[in-house]
C-alpha cells in the first residue's frame, strides 16, 4: 500500500525529538506525504498545525514513527486500537529491544519503505478482562504482558493458575506475569524468564519470586487461554498492562487473557534479524 499519510509520535522530554522532527517534516513534503504530529510534540515544537491526537492519528495515516523508547512504543501500541498500522520505531530511549531503529538509520529505512522494500515483524498481543464477582470490570489489549503483583509493602501473594480450564498450579509468590514472547525480554527476563524469539507461537506464565523453587517459568501454546485468580486476603494486588495501564484487583477476582486477533507490525531496519538484535543490546560475546 502506497504511503501518503504520516504520523510522528514522540516522548516530548527527549531533547533529539526538536532536532528530528523539523527534518523528518521536511522529507515528507518534498515526497508530497502528509505528515501529522501529535499533541505533546505539536507543544514542544510550538505549533498545532497539522496536530492530531495519539488516539485519532492510527485511523488517519498509513505510517507511524515513533521516536523514543519501549515505552513510547508501547503507549503507541496501545493506542493503534486494533488498527493494522504500521509503526517504525526509532530508538532514542536506552536498552530498546522494540525500537530497533537508530537515528542514523532513519531515512534509508523511511526510503525502504516509501518504495516498498521494506520488512516487518508482526508481534502477537494478548487481550483479556478482569473479572469480579462474574462481572467484566475491564478489557485490554498488551503487546509485552500483563503483570499481578504487590504495591508499596512486602507480601506474599497466592495466584490460583489455570490453562484452558485445567488447574496448574497455586503460587505462592511476589507476582505473576504472563507475556508474549515480544514481551519475554522485559519484566519476565529480569524475573528469570527465558528469551523467546517473536515467532515463537507461545506465551509464557513467570512468577516473580516465587517461595516454592519447584515454580519455574512455563511456556505454553499461544491458542490456549489463561485465568489469573487472585486468592490474596490481606491487601490488593495490583494488574498492569504493558506497565503503563493499572488496576487493584482483590481475593476471587480472575484476570483471563488469550490471544489476541489484532498485531503490532513493527517496521525492521534493513539487514537486522532478530538474533542480532539481542547480540547487540545484551552484548552476547563481549562479556
Amino acid at each position: 500500500m502506497p504511503i501518503k499519510r504520516v504520523g510522528i509520535i514522540s516522548k516530548p522530554k527527549k531533547t533529539e525529538v526538536r532536532e528530528i522532527v523539523p527534518g523528518l517534516l521536511t522529507w515528507f513534503r518534498e515526497r508530497s506525504i502528509e505528515a501529522f504530529i501529535d499533541k505533546e510534540t505539536g507543544a514542544i515544537m510550538e505549533t498545532r498545525e497539522h496536530c492530531l491526537t495519539r488516539n485519532e492519528m492510527p485511523g488517519e495515516v498509513d505510517l507511524l514513527v515513533v521516536l523514543g523508547g519501549d515505552g513510547t512504543l508501547l503507549a503507541t501500541a496501545r493506542a493503534l486500537n486494533r488498527k493494522p498500522v504500521p509503526i517504525l520505531p526509532v530508538n532514542l530511549g536506552g536498552l530498546g529491544f522494540l525500537t530497533e531503529i537508530t537515528r542514523e538509520e532513519i531515512y534509508p529505512t523511511l526510503e525502504m519503505v516509501v518504495a516498498g522494500k521494506h520488512q516487518t515483524d508482526r508481534r502477537v498481543q494478548i487481550e483479556g478482562e478482569l473479572i469480579r464477582a462474574d462481572e467484566i470490570l475491564t478489557s485490554f489489549l498488551a503487546l509485552n504482558d500483563v503483570v499481578l503483583n504487590k504495591g508499596a509493602i512486602a507480601r506474599i501473594f497466592d495466584f490460583e493458575v489455570r490453562v484452558d480450564g485445567e488447574f496448574v498450579s497455586s503460587y505462592k509468590s511476589d507476582g505473576l506475569i504472563v507475556s508474549t514472547p515480544t514481551g519475554s525480554t522485559a519484566y519476565s527476563l529480569a524475573a528469570g524468564g527465558p528469551i523467546v524469539a517473536p515467532f515463537v507461537e507461545a506465551f509464557l506464565i513467570t512468577p516473580i519470586c516465587a517461595h516454592t523453587l519447584t515454580h519455574r517459568p512455563l511456556v505454553v501454546p499461544n491458542t490456549t487461554h489463561i485465568e489469573v485468580k487472585v486468592k490474596s486476603l490481606r491487601e490488593a494486588a495490583y494488574l498492569t498492562v504493558d506497565g503503563q495501564v493499572g488496576i487493584a484487583t482483590y481475593s476471587e477476582d480472575v484476570v483471563r487473557v488469550r490471544k489476541a486477533d489484532s498485531y503490532v507490525e513493527l517496521v525492521r531496519p534493513p539487514a537486522a534479524t532478530y538474533f542480532r538484535i539481542l547480540q547487540k543490546k545484551l552484548k552476547w560475546g563481549e562479556r
